[in-house]
Parts: structure tokens; C-alpha cells; sequence
């Protein structure tokens, strides 16, 4: 099959894993369990989810269902996403193509809908694995999503709106944090379910810490060069908010092959695997693709 087919099936897994794994919205708190599947069942790339399936298959086949994992870190992923677009921090309107979950229900219900994906998330994993299995993966996305990682990437990310000092490596700090750290962890929780070496383990680390950056540079990219529609979100929002980004403190052009760097650095650590890379070449390449 090609990339973009082996690619919507991982995506049409995710969906109906998604509709399995979270509570029905009838369940009691209505008003909240309805908050939870409109975040989540929103649409979006699926990346992380994706990357937790195709890591998993990469190594072993046969190994324990990786969907429960993959949902799981789509929670986590959605719960950061309710709260970015809160009013106290990027007070944003739309996310995925419709009206974001706080201008959807409410401010409060979004946070609590938020507090309560991340909160799944861990149930999932420790409910569907192998009691040894369970506890990597709640360590492993315990870490990423944490203060040190994606919490504290979001937090260097608001004291650094409107300074006029942010260094490159601040720039590289938060990005690392916020945005690689969940890419990186996706991979290793493939990995860890196809209990693959250490060796293996930390090699799809250290290429899904490429691809991630390269996600985030793109990203920033994006902001200034597409629109609303084809993204989804708003955009031009972190030239707005006084916001260092890549192409703010680089320019467009710098940018681009700062991508181009971080994507082929990805791409030269999905190779040294000495099993078949192809799935992941060709979505490193397809990220890229979109700002060329």
C-alpha cells in the first residue's frame, strides 16, 4: 500500500478506537462527557496516535494492540489543546476547523473537559497492558506531558510573549518541550508495547526528538503563510500576541531550511533502524511538503 493509505488506516483505527475509549456522552455528567468527545472526536491529523500504531508495527507485528496507547496520547495532545485556547493563555476561537471547546460549552467546562481527558489518558494505559508493560507507558507519557516537558514548555512559552531577550536556545527549549517531547514520546510508546530493544527504543527517541522539531518549525511557518481554512486554526495569532517563534527570530527563508535540517536529521534516524524506515521517511518528507 502507499504512505497516504497505510496513513487513513491508522487514522480510521484512531477514530473508531476513539469512539470505544471514551466514556459515551450520555454518561453522567452529560454536559462533560459531550465536551470530551467534541475535543476529541474534532477531527485533526491524528499524527501522535499514528506514530504510536506505526512504531509498534515497525517493531513487532504481533504485538499487544497499540490502540489504547494511541488514544491515550490523543488525550493528552486534545487536553493541551483546550487549555492553550483558553482565554488566560492564547484566548483563541477555533481549533480544527470549529469553534473552540470553551466558546463551544463554557470556560469551566472546558477546563474541567481538559482535567479530564488527561486524566483518561492514564486509565487507559493501565487498564489495557500488561502490568510491567502499563508502567513504562505511564512513564514514559507521565514525563512528556509534565512540568519539565510539555507543561513547561507551555509555561517558557507565555513569560517569553513580549520579551525582547529570548534566545535561540530559549526558542529551542520551548519547542523541544511543548511540541517535540509529545512527538518523541508517541514513537517510544509504540516501541515499549513491541517491547523492542533499548537500542531501537532510543533510536526512534532520538529521531521522533527531529521530527518534532521540524513539526514545530513548520508550524510556525505555517502561521504566517496559510490561512484559516486550510489550517483550521487561527492564524497569524503569535505575531499578534508578540510571540518568538522560528521565522520571528530567523525570518521565513532561515526557517524553511532550519525544517529542511530538522527533517533530514529525523529522516537519517528512522534509517538507522535497521528494520524498514519507509512509513516514517515518507511522513517526515509530507510534513515538509506542506511549505513548500
Amino acid at each position: 500500500m502507499s504512505f497516504n493509505e497505510v496513513f487513513a488506516g491508522y487514522v480510521t483505527q484512531t477514530e473508531a478506537a476513539i469512539d470505544r475509549y471514551l466514556p459515551l456522552a450520555s454518561t453522567r455528567p452529560e454536559k462533560l462527557h459531550t465536551a470530551m468527545r467534541y475535543a476529541m472526536q474534532g477531527g485533526g491529523k491524528r499524527l501522535r496516535p499514528v506514530l504510536v500504531l506505526a512504531a509498534k508495527d515497525l517493531f513487532n507485528t504481533k504485538a499487544q494492540d497499540g490502540l489504547a496507547a494511541a488514544v491515550a496520547v490523543e488525550c493528552v495532545h486534545t487536553y493541551s489543546l483546550i487549555h492553550d485556547d483558553l482565554p488566560c493563555m492564547d484566548n483563541d476561537d477555533l481549533r480544527r476547523g470549529r469553534a473552540t471547546v470553551h466558546r463551544a460549552f463554557d470556560e469551566a467546562t472546558a477546563l474541567l473537559a481538559g482535567d479530564a481527558l488527561l486524566t483518561h489518558a492514564f486509565i487507559l494505559l493501565s487498564h489495557h497492558y500488561p502490568a510491567a508493560i502499563a508502567l513504562n507507558l505511564v512513564r514514559e507519557l507521565s514525563s512528556a506531558s509534565g512540568s519539565e516537558k510539555l507543561i513547561g514548555g507551555q509555561v517558557e512559552d507565555l513569560l517569553a510573549e513580549k520579551r525582547k531577550d529570548v534566545s535561540k536556545a530559549d526558542l529551542e527549549f520551548i519547542h523541544l518541550n511543548k511540541t517535540a517531547a509529545m512527538i518523541e514520546c508517541s514513537l517510544v510508546l509504540g516501541a515499549i508495547i513491541a517491547e523492542a530493544s533499548h537500542e531501537e527504543t532510543e533510536k526512534i527517541r532520538h529521531a521522533g526528538r527531529h521530527l518534532g522539531l521540524a513539526f514545530q518549525i513548520i508550524d510556525d511557518i505555517l502561521d504566517v503563510t496559510s490561512d484559516n481554512a486550510t489550517l483550521g486554526k487561527t492564524v497569524g495569532k503569535d505575531a499578534k500576541a508578540g510571540k518568538t517563534t522560528f521565522v520571528s527570530m530567523h525570518g521565513l527563508e532561515k526557517s524553511k531550511l532550519l525544517a529542511e535540517a530538522s527533517s533530514e536529521a529525523a529522516i537519517a534516524g528512522f534509517k538507522s533502524l535497521y528494520k524498514g524506515s519507509d512509513f516514517f521517511t515518507d511522513l517526515t518528507k509530507s510534513l515538509s511538503q506542506r511549505i513548500t
